[in-house]
């Protein structure tokens, strides 16, 4: 009897690269998990408000193959799509190579806006330095198998098995690609630099303003502690790219903004678009060790501008009233 194949065996020599992309998402208990032939795609969400995709692609790892299951009537297979423990996740991967990631990592959160890109730089301590060598194995038996981690390090196996969930019916935060209202890419750090100048003032919102004109892009939070703005207007050869439509602002709750600050650390460029429905786009790029590149991609949904508005023709009307 042939062995049957598993659905995933991917092969890793440094879990450094995974972790530091997967933190990246930790923002909600669990991810959705979808296995396709071009790599791993872990989705989070929070409240349909939020969502950070982290795409681990084949070229992450040194051995990559899937088999999808048999599809029927000449259709496309169904792609595996599963739920796991994020934070399990990320703490199996610290036990290979990853312990002097994790030690920055807990720097870090002492200073979430540390514009430090060097923050998962081994040191001369780390596996890499010193030259022990292991491999970590991603495996998927078939539906409904616990996510497998097997860790071989110097001589010693270590096998973790997470358990699988059923995945929540859950669709992608709609960015209108044909109705893009502005562009920018721009380095990350400013990025983060602007949060780290607004964060200060407690802010509950943040207004994300892009023009035509100066100040082509400005950052505004509101809280109960005052308001800061953080405008470009100096700082054109900042955006590298710059394409906008007409007038375009938003607003937005800032802890959800926040969250994407260790994409925004680790990031070498960020892309910025909003549509006209209001949805933003951070689309990061990073730099992998060894040449390669990946990407993160976070979206964010608006506050509802109308009650705000109608509370303020509300107040016109009854002034009007008062008058006549």
């Amino acid at each position: 009897m042939a062995d049957i194949q598993p659905i995933l065996r991917a092969v890793a020599t440094s879990t450094r690269p995974l972790y530091q992309l997967l933190r990246c998402i930790n923002f909600s208990p669990k991810v959705h998990v979808q296995i396709t032939e071009e790599g791993i795609r872990f989705a989070a969400d929070h409240a349909k408000v939020m969502q950070g995709v982290a795409f681990l692609n084949k070229s992450l790892f040194s051995s990559y193959s899937v088999n999808l299951p048999p599809a029927e009537d000449g259709e496309a297979p169904e792609l595996p799509n599963f739920q796991i423990t994020i934070a399990s996740f990320l703490e199996i991967l610290q036990i290979f190579g990853a312990v002097d990631v994790a030690a920055r990592a807990q720097k870090a959160d002492q200073d979430p806006y540390r514009s430090n890109l060097r923050n998962y730089r081994p040191d001369a301590f780390s596996n890499q330095t010193l030259g022990i060598s292991g491999t970590c194995t991603l495996l998927y038996g078939e539906e409904g198998d616990p996510f497998k981690v097997m860790i071989e390090e110097s001589g010693v196996n270590t096998t973790a098995g997470l358990t699988t969930y059923l995945p929540e019916i859950t669709d992608d935060i709609p960015l209108d690609r044909d109705d893009i209202c502005f562009k920018i890419i721009m380095q990350s750090r400013s990025l983060l630099d602007s949060l780290a100048e607004i964060s200060p003032t407690a802010p509950v919102k943040l207004s994300i303003t892009a023009t035509k004109s100066s100040p082509y892009l400005s950052f505004t939070g509101k809280g109960d502690l005052g308001s800061s703005d953080v405008d470009f207007a100096r700082g054109r050869e900042l955006l590298e790219t710059f394409s906008i439509s007409d007038k375009w602002t938003q607003s937005y709750k800032f802890d959800f903004i926040k969250s994407s600050t260790e994409a925004m650390r680790i990031a070498n460029k960020v892309s910025l678009r909003g549509d006209g429905q209001g949805v933003l786009s951070l689309q990061f790029l990073v730099d992998i060790e060894g040449g390669k590149r990946s990407f993160l991609d976070f979206r964010f949904v608006p506050f509802a501008t109308h009650d705000e508005e109608d509370e303020e023709e509300e107040d016109n009307d009854m002034g009007d009233e008062q008058e006549l």
